[in-house]
């Protein structure tokens, strides 16, 4: 009996003292939904301060990336081109808060093969995470909060029909609509993350009367 408990103390030593495999270190956020819009509706001040936006909620939440940029397209004005939201973004892999893959690659995030659209992406109510973690409100919670702002076709690319897609190009919380995406993936009589229906209007108010915060998305490149 002496014999067996000095050999299973000294197995458990050698154990003890063996090197233990290491758990990989989280990837570090590149993607999130943001936790807070404008306050003043779909007028994010441009493309520049949508931009400026993702990158101070993602410097309070403590983000290791320096370069973020606001998922959103623009249409064709004042001589200007039109700017496709997914050229705006990198080329991926993208991560939310938690870690988990969101999108392998640009194609993958917009379905751009028959496959790659039949599987799917793996962007949802349970992964479109804010900078800090939480959950937006879906479809069935209240308020119901899954309208999110893109301006974009399901391609991620502007829409080229002349008409306001994005609340003039994000300047106006009056006149105009903007394209908005679910991030629940459900309603609207479709399941795109980014593209299902204009909204009502560009003010706040009618931002969140049919289902949205102006919130938008954001990119680590």
């Amino acid at each position: 009996m002496k014999t067996i408990l000095t050999f299973t103390l000294a197995l458990s030593a050698a154990y003890a003292q063996a090197p233990q495999p290491k758990t990989p270190p989280k990837p570090p956020m590149s993607f999130f939904l943001t936790s807070e819009g404008s306050g003043k509706g779909a007028n994010l001040g441009g493309l520049a301060s949508a931009d400026a936006h993702c990158q101070k909620l993602a410097a309070a939440a403590g983000s290791e990336l320096k370069t973020w940029h606001a998922y959103l397209s623009t249409n064709t004005a004042d001589g200007k081109p039109a700017v496709n939201a997914r050229d705006r973004i990198g080329q991926g892999p993208w991560h939310n808060s938690a870690g988990a893959v969101v999108a392998k690659n640009l194609a993958d995030l917009h379905g751009d093969t028959l496959d790659q659209a039949r599987l799917g992406n793996n962007l949802q109510k349970l992964t479109a995470l804010t900078e800090k973690g939480a959950r937006i409100n879906g479809g069935g919670d209240t308020p119901n909060q899954h309208d999110v702002l893109t301006g974009s076709m399901p391609d991620g690319r502007a829409y080229s029909d002349g008409a306001d897609h994005t609340c003039k190009n994000w300047t106006s919380d009056g006149d105009g609509v903007a394209q908005v995406g679910h991030h629940d993936r459900t309603g609207g009589g479709n399941t795109s993350w980014n593209s299902v229906h204009p909204s009502r209007g560009c003010s706040q108010a009618n931002l969140v009367a049919t289902g949205g915060a102006g919130l938008f998305y954001c990119f680590a490149q």
